[in-house]
């Protein structure tokens, strides 16, 4: 039986791709909630049913983004503490941010739910995608604060050396979503009420099995102790994972705004083959991701142990792991366009070809987009909260909002579509003049 690898261990490139690959695998299958609820919702219910999916899901990432703020920000904290040989103190602040997180979602579920029809119209929703909206929306909600625990666990399985445990769940979680779309959904046509309980129920399993495994103390580095509140901690915890929750609520900003733009120019057909795109990015983005969020554990480990040496060759290694996944997944998306859009609309032949278009030009981007993933996520897990959230702004807020509305004006349609590219290259140029800025700082970059 292979040994079970350790964030204290030292890493080669090999051992460091199998430590991660966990990660990844599980970061991808939590994207295939929206997905199979989209390829369902797609082919069996129609295409009102899915422009309300499509409207509502960003909102949803919004909510849930608290998983992502506390869950980055206290695993680097954690990792960092375990680093350092502060062990109870790292349970303690665990246990106290578990609370926190699901206090919060529990917390936005009594707020949202009572404004749904009024959320779908501001996001504009009409005719039957409002009512559409409304009931997938409300059930999903209700199913927030598993949702919200389980964005957050996702980063502490890794922590706790347990990566294949967390990916395992994660499968398990997918699995039942998928089945439940397929038994709701096609056997019992329950349409968009059939898909959000299916996803609701994949995401308690998601959410509640990791809760109940970290209450058992046996034979585990990472536990629930009795939990710790400190608002200074907490404050630190939420200024490091802040790059992480911008991130969510950025992609989910501009996804509306995308949407608002699509809306203008094309009609609902734009909106379908936008949200397309966002499946397809869920899946090769998720590789990007997952590889930084098994990696952030040992990097904040190492931090915390002063493992000069070890932070370099990690740092190189990701480099390499990044600069060969980058051009391997884009070769992927441009060859697998058009079977990739048939998926969803291959009921409907020009919006298939719109569709296809669309992805191709889109996932040039992520020629560039996983160093600037990375760089944001390796400054989160060396606590650098301030630098890892101006990279994050400028990822995803600053320059796609700008990008968006400029790139239309000049080049239409396809300006839309290419409004990432350009934004991702505009960022590399400041995530790599952060590393050159802050070199003599951290003289392992």
């Amino acid at each position: 039986m292979a040994t079970r690898i350790q964030i204290s261990d030292k890493f080669t490139f090999g051992k460091l791709l199998r430590f991660a690959v966990p990660s990844i695998i599980m970061v991808i299958f939590m994207s295939l909630y929206g997905i199979v609820d989209g390829l369902f919702v797609s082919n069996f219910a129609g295409d009102a049913a899915f422009t309300a999916i499509n409207l509502f899901l960003p909102i949803f990432y919004i909510l849930g983004s608290v998983g992502f703020l506390l869950g980055s920000g206290g695993c680097a904290l954690i990792a960092k503490m375990l680093g350092e040989g502060n062990a109870d103190g790292a349970r303690r602040n665990f246990g106290g941010l578990v609370i926190i997180t699901a206090t919060i979602g529990a917390m936005f579920t009594a707020v949202i739910i009572p404004f749904m029809p009024r959320i779908a119209v501001a996001l504009g929703a009409t005719g039957e995608a409002v009512d559409h909206f409304t009931v997938y929306g409300t059930i999903m909600i209700g199913g927030l604060i598993p949702f919200t625990l389980q964005t957050f666990f996702q980063y502490f399985f890794a922590v706790a050396d347990r990566p294949k445990l967390g990916l395992a769940i994660t499968v398990g979680a997918g699995a039942t979503n998928m089945l439940g779309d397929f038994l709701l959904i096609y056997v019992a046509k329950m349409g968009v009420t059939g898909a959000a309980i299916a996803t609701v129920v994949g995401e308690c399993v998601g959410g509640i099995i990791p809760l109940v495994y970290f209450f058992i103390k046996k034979g585990k580095t990472l536990y629930f102790a009795k939990p710790a509140f400190a608002l200074k901690t907490i404050g630190k915890i939420c200024a490091n994972g802040s790059s992480e929750m911008i991130t969510n609520l950025s992609v989910s900003a501009v996804s509306v705004i995308y949407n608002f733009q699509l809306l203008k120019y094309i009609g609902d057909s734009g909106v379908i083959a936008y949200g397309i795109i966002m499946y397809v990015s869920f899946i090769f983005i998720g590789c990007f991701l997952g590889f930084s969020v098994g990696t952030a554990p040992i990097i904040g480990y190492n931090y915390g142990a002063q493992n000069t040496d070890e932070l370099k060759s990690i740092f190189k290694k990701s480099l390499l792991f990044y600069a060969v996944s980058a051009v391997t997944l884009t070769a992927i998306a441009e060859l697998l366009a058009k079977p990739l859009a048939m998926i969803f609309v291959s009921h409907d032949a020009a919006l298939l070809d719109f569709a296809t278009r669309a992805i191709r030009i889109f996932s040039i981007s992520f020629v560039i987009s996983g160093f600037n993933i990375y760089a944001s996520a390796f400054f989160t897990a060396l606590n650098n909260g301030v630098i890892s959230a101006v990279i994050s702004i400028s990822r995803t807020l600053l320059f796609q909002i700008g990008a968006v509305f400029l790139m239309p004006l000049i080049f239409g349609i396809d300006g839309i579509w290419s409004a990432t590219i350009i934004a991702e290259f505009v960022t590399l140029t400041v995530s790599v003049a952060c590393v050159i800025a802050l070199r003599k700082k951290y003289n392992y970059l």
